[in-house]
């Protein structure tokens, strides 16, 4: 049911996409997240990346691409701004120069989120950003999480003594008791690697790992369904890094692996998510000095658009 109070977004009928202030889906920026039922936040950081820098511009420009994004999806028909209020709080509090601080300020602001009821969808910025927010919002029990992602972050170390780097966000995340490795799916996993055992501690400890070869054979159904199974019924976060996708259409980031999913898949994957208990989820490493046409940054509006969209609905569902 739609609600008179819910926010809704800037009409392009009467104001064009590139005219008045730019804010993830043309949404009102607000401050308070008890005004909120899912809270669109960036956080403007990329001091986990180890080599290409700049997903710290990535919040700005997805805001920027984010204006060609609609009211209505338009396969499921969900209407995410009928069914919650939605609003773009701002940008997190960060650090840039300094790591440990910019983790604590991420987590002391989604702890604001979480303790106010709403429903985080963030917009990075690199992947270790995602540790800070599960500190925030799993530390009663560990969550399940469907990830796509060239990469497993499940790392321990780089440089032999730095534990918080993008690649290290989910091993450290289960260490911390804050991820369930058993109810965790990776999808779209590829690209050479430093050793034999780099990916030991995912499979080990009981992460459903699905290399890019397998989503071949398995195609978008089949994966969706393997998903699902591994999440079950619990709580669920969706973490989506844009090098998932081929560089072909997300150039734009600081990890590139070729061979990866197309744009529709990616977007069929997500829509198979459906119906899931859904908590949170994250858009990362759009790194927009890497792709000056602006289309990394839209892929990332568009993914969480996608995202939203499923957030909403499950919100929907579990107010009955």
């Amino acid at each position: 049911m739609a609600s008179s109070n819910n926010y809704q977004p800037v009409d392009a009928t009467i104001t064009p996409r590139f005219g008045d202030i730019p804010t993830f889906m043309r949404l009102p920026h607000v401050r308070d997240p008890a005004e909120v039922d899912i809270a669109l936040i960036g956080v403007p950081w990329d001091g986990g990346t180890t080599n290409r820098a700049g997903a710290r511009h990535g919040p700005r420009e997805i805001r920027n691409q984010s204006s060609f994004m609609r009211k209505v999806h338009h396969v499921s028909r969900i209407a995410p701004y009928d069914l919650a209020r939605v609003a773009d709080l701002g940008d997190c509090p960060v650090n840039p120069i300094n790591l440990d601080d910019t983790l604590e300020r991420v987590e002391r602001f989604f702890a604001k989120v979480h303790a106010a009821g709403a429903v985080p969808l963030s917009a990075g910025g690199d992947h270790l950003m995602t540790l800070p927010i599960f500190r925030a919002i799993a530390k009663d029990r560990p969550v399940g999480m469907v990830h796509v992602d060239a990469h497993s972050d499940t790392n321990d170390r780089y440089f032999g003594e730095n534990l918080y780097t993008h690649g290290t966000p989910f091993r450290r995340a289960v260490e911390e008791g804050l991820l369930d490795p058993k109810r965790t799916v990776q999808i779209g996993i590829r690209g050479s690697i430093y050793s034999p055992d780099d990916m030991a501690f995912a499979e080990e400890s009981g992460m459903r790992v699905i290399f890019m070869e397998e989503f071949c054979d398995l195609d978008v159904a089949g994966t969706v369904a393997e998903a699902r199974r591994v999440v079950g019924d619990g709580p669920v976060y969706i973490s989506f890094d844009v090098d998932g996708l081929d560089p072909v259409f997300a150039p734009g980031t600081g990890t590139p692996e070729i061979g990866g999913l197309t744009t529709r898949e990616a977007q069929h994957l997500l829509r198979g998510l459906q119906g899931l208990d859904l908590i949170g989820g994250d858009v990362v490493e759009v790194a927009p000095p890497f792709d000056p046409s602006g289309n990394t940054a839209l892929v990332g509006a568009t993914m969480m658009f996608e995202i939203l969209c499923l957030l909403a609905d499950s919100l929907a569902q579990r107010r009955g």
